[in-house]
Parts: structure tokens; sequence; C-alpha cells
């Protein structure tokens, strides 16, 4: 687990106790936390693991350790090098470890910011990727002109 130590780093969209501004986040993460974890996952794997796995996943780690704080923190240290956000390895971890919810709640968030459609999930991504850009409405094509 890499941090990117640059001084270039961007602050987060959101404060860590803005949980509170998205009603719909909060109350996702307080009642279901493993699919906001699910969700979020997804989109920094890119895919390669679904919303379900990595929701069960933490679920798992959470009901048998009481540590589903750890998983979340590695996936915090992800998701802030990849997206170039300030912070560092140790602060993710005592975020996760002491404000669970409301991490999850800013990661979430932030990825929403970013323009990811958290519902669709990785699939969502790639779809709207391949379709075709178009730069505003389209004129109709016209067929030869009126014959006599």
């Amino acid at each position: 687990m890499t941090t990117n130590m640059h001084s270039s780093q961007a602050p987060w969209s959101t404060g860590l106790c803005d949980c509170f501004s998205n009603f719909n986040t909060c109350c996702l993460t307080c009642w279901c936390p493993c699919v906001t974890f699910g969700r979020v996952a997804e989109i920094i794997d890119k895919g390669s693991i679904s919303c379900a796995a990595s929701g069960s996943l933490y679920t798992l780690i959470s009901l048998v350790t009481g540590l589903g704080c750890i998983y979340s923190c590695i996936y915090r240290s992800r998701m802030r090098d990849q997206l170039g956000l300030k912070g560092d390895s140790c602060q993710d971890c005592l975020t996760n470890s002491f404000c669970g919810p409301c991490a999850l709640c800013q990661m979430y968030t932030e990825i929403q910011n970013r323009g990811y459609n958290m519902k669709r999930g990785w699939q969502g991504v790639v779809e709207e990727n391949n379709q075709p850009k178009t730069k505003g409405p389209v004129a109709p094509t016209v067929e030869g002109g009126m014959t006599r």
C-alpha cells in the first residue's frame, strides 16, 4: 500500500462530518454499511470484485472479528491514492476506526461527486464510457431536393 505524498494532493470534496448533508447516503450507510462499502469497493477495484462480494466480505469481517474498519481503511487508502486526495495511511486508519460510518459516507460521496453513478456500479461506468458522445443536437439528414 503506497501513499501518494505529492504536494499536489487535492482536498476531499466534502468534510468528514458532512455525511448528514446527503440524507440518502447517510441512511444507507447507517442501515446497510455493507452496501455503501460494496459500491465504493467495486468502483475502486474497477469491477474486478463485485459490490455484493465486497459488501459480503466487509460484513463477514465485521461480524467475525469486529474489524471491518481495517478492511475499509485499506480501501480508503487505495481510493486516496487513485484520486490524489490529501491524507495518509495513519489518518485513514484512525478515521475508519473512530468515525467508520462518516468515513464510508465521505468515500461514497467523493466518488459520486466525481461523476460515478454509484447505483450502477463499475458496469455502469463501462457502459457510459462506451456510449457515443454527441456534442449537442444533430441536424436531421435531408434527402435529395424536389424534382418534377
